[in-house]
């Protein structure tokens, strides 16, 4: 018998940890992921978006398995996890591996719960299997990650490796919760791989069909350990083969095997992975980091007369691109991926101007929302004056320089390592290396960062009342409102 093959190499990792369990660190990631992941659910079932994905599965109707969110009755697995990865990564705040660009709990945790649910799984299987599920999406994704330009090549085609290599992640979960052996998930990775999609120019110029990725990659994973148990099959060279995973994707780029299996068991990279400080795109945050930090080396924000954002390459096309969209984000998930906005907010919410992103219309399109309490948009910016002055020139590069008025260099950032997109800041937050990440505690924190408005920018009638997410362990002592009983949300 020949040498397996990098699909059965993590089949059998992923059956090993069922039987023996995961090391104690691992299983204390899991628990906040899972924390975590429900806290966001819960944030994010007024949107607009949610009430669609509650809509469409529960006119799927099928066998009552599972709980989605904000459905009141139970759904099938594969729908009920998809609703919950719709939920997990709407906000934008779901948890981040750097370099690997991946988002891995949004589809993982929702598959996991959802099968564990059907099954009657206890919290021993069920936190392996998310384990495993982790692991395996990350990896991936780590696979085709380049040193040499410091970017991801998924993302460099355009294409989604939170949802492409998440299908791959809970297709692994699915299955051990399925009772699965080494072939069995092999099997699963095997027919996942077909399944897993997604493309990223939503983050350029719209729309809203990046909050289902992580949903139907959650979907697919479930549906591909179902198929394989009822006698489907996968090819054993799924990933490296010459038609394969990789070589579909990367599209023949090289593509680092030993990201897949080098320490594999031993060595895990699920604790690498880390909580968002900010409900948006995480390449946003170092300038956010650094917005904040002029508030202590300027009196005035009359003063700034320009801002020069300096960015790496590989991300200039999701922050600066369409440069006038950007700098007039008509919605609020554009405001969430548009560097001159968050700039602009972060500047004015630390002198106390209210910057909330509300929803305008209670409809699925992607229609105009109103940034900060007029309910107009971009009425804020205009009235402090900053519309044209706060949005930034964005040119390749790494680090984030700010001016005054006179021309004098007020901050200048300068990152240590390439992936670490500028962040020089000992508070930055959302970073791996930095002093102060966010961590352990950081689920009940973020929920307190979370509040659902309606059009007025008031708590919303049937929402949850401002800290409400005080603890994720709280929960509400009524039913949670229906779909159509909330307006909006803001971030």
């Amino acid at each position: 018998m020949g040498e397996p093959t990098l699909a059965e190499r993590l089949g059998a990792f992923a059956a090993g940890c069922a039987a023996d369990g995961v090391p104690d660190e691992v299983a204390h990631s899991v628990a906040l992921r899972v924390l975590d992941v429900l806290g966001i659910c819960c944030a994010a079932t007024p949107m607009a978006t949610s009430r669609a994905a509650m809509a469409y599965a529960a006119h799927q109707g099928g066998r009552p398995e599972a709980t989605a969110l904000g459905v009141g009755v139970r759904l099938p697995a594969a729908q009920a996890a998809f609703v919950n990865g719709v939920l997990a990564h709407s906000l934008d705040y779901d948890d981040t591996h750097l370099p690997s660009v991946l988002h891995p709990s949004a589809s993982v945790v929702p598959a996991a719960l959802a099968v564990a649910q059907a099954t009657g799984a206890d919290g021993r299987a069920t936190t392996a299997a998310v384990a495993c599920g982790l692991e395996v999406c990350v990896r991936l994704g780590m696979a085709g990650y380049d040193e040499a330009s410091g970017a991801s090549i998924f993302f460099d085609h355009g294409q989604h490796a939170t949802s492409i290599c998440g299908a791959m992640g809970a297709a692994v979960a699915a299955a051990l919760l399925y009772g699965a052996d080494a072939e069995g998930v092999t099997h699963a990775l095997g027919v996942a791989a077909s399944m897993g999609a997604g493309i990223i120019e939503a983050n350029r110029t719209g729309g809203t069909v990046k909050r289902l990725h992580c949903g139907w990659a959650a979907h697919a994973g479930i549906s591909a350990a179902q198929l394989v148990r009822f006698g489907f099959t996968g090819p054993p060279t799924v990933l490296e083969g010459r038609f394969g995973f990789f070589e579909a994707w990367l599209h023949g780029s090289a593509w680092n095997g030993g990201a897949v299996t080098d320490g594999l068991g031993e060595r895990w990279v699920v604790p690498d992975i880390v909580f968002k400080p900010y409900p948006a795109n995480h390449f946003t945050h170092t300038a956010i980091d650094a917005a904040l930090a002029l508030r202590t080396r300027i009196a005035d924000l009359a003063d700034i007369e320009a801002v020069e954002l300096l960015v790496a390459g590989p991300i200039l096309h999701t922050l600066g691109e369409p440069l006038e969209v950007k700098r007039r984000p008509e919605t609020g998930y554009m405001a969430q991926f548009s560097g001159p906005y968050v700039v602009a907010a972060a500047l004015l919410g630390s002198r106390e101007v209210p910057t909330l992103v509300v929803e305008r219309h209670a409809t699925t399109s992607d229609e105009a929302k109103a940034i900060s309490i007029d309910d107009e948009s971009l009425r804020v910016l205009q009235r402090a004056g900053l519309a044209d002055d706060v949005y930034p020139i964005l040119q390749p590069g790494t680090g984030t320089r700010y001016y005054g008025a006179d021309g004098r260099l007020l901050v200048h950032a300068k990152g240590r390592r390439p992936y670490l997109l500028g962040v020089a800041f000992n508070c930055g937050k959302g970073q791996p290396g930095q002093v102060a990440p966010v961590s352990h505690g950081c689920p009940s924190a973020r929920f307190r960062q979370v509040n659902v408005v309606n059009t007025r920018g008031e708590a919303g009638r049937g929402a949850p009342p401002p800290g409400c997410w005080g603890r994720a362990t709280r929960w509400r002592s009524r039913p949670w409102p229906s779909p159509a009983a909330t307006s909006g949300t803001g971030w």
